[in-house]
């Protein structure tokens, strides 16, 4: 039970503290269930966000599903997602009240622009953190290059890139008769 406790209130922290959505939660996530908890590994968490990716839903919820089902089973999925999304729900229904009271407000226009600045900083952050575990090779680095440049000029669901990564990863492994780590 203590366990189940601990996911909820460690998701709870990292939703309510995530501005920007699911990939502005990837350094949080890493230094909370990675690094201080140890529920999961960080191939893990890369495995959930491309596994988040490709399924319905907000990423940020079907990784805390992952990470919580991994831990504590059915029942530590439930408390981790609860968990991601009792803060919103909080936050949510009380600018809902509040909002056409500052509706029109620069001073808070002016708080969300610099809360957008310091995200893309998070997403950054989380994006190089990865990059060390997930390009270690050539065939890394060439898989890279081809899913980030589709990603750029095309307009393709990232489901597509995803399975496309995967297949040119099995592709390379029977080819080259290695595996992509």
């Amino acid at each position: 039970m203590q366990v189940l406790l601990d996911l909820f209130i460690t998701f709870a922290k990292i939703g309510a503290i995530t501005f920007g959505g699911g990939y502005a939660m990837l350094p949080i996530l890493q230094r909370e269930v990675v690094e201080k908890k140890q529920w999961v590994t960080n191939e893990d968490v890369m495995d959930y966000y491309a596994i988040g990716q490709t399924t319905p839903g907000i990423i940020a919820i079907n990784t805390a599903t992952f990470i919580g089902q991994k831990t504590k089973g059915t029942f530590g999925g439930i408390a981790a997602t609860l968990g991601v999304v009792f803060p919103s729900l909080i936050i949510i229904s009380i600018i809902a009240y509040f909002l056409n009271a500052v509706s029109d407000s620069a001073l808070l226009s002016s708080a969300f622009s610099g809360i957008r600045v310091s995200v893309y900083i998070l997403i950054l952050q989380a994006v190089l953190k990865l990059w060390k575990k997930a390009v270690i090779d050539r065939v890394g680095l060439i898989i890279f290059t081809i899913v980030f440049l589709l990603a750029v000029i095309t307009s393709y669901s990232p489901v597509y890139f995803v399975v496309f990564a995967g297949v040119l990863g099995v592709i390379s492994f029977r080819f080259l008769n290695k595996a992509v780590k």
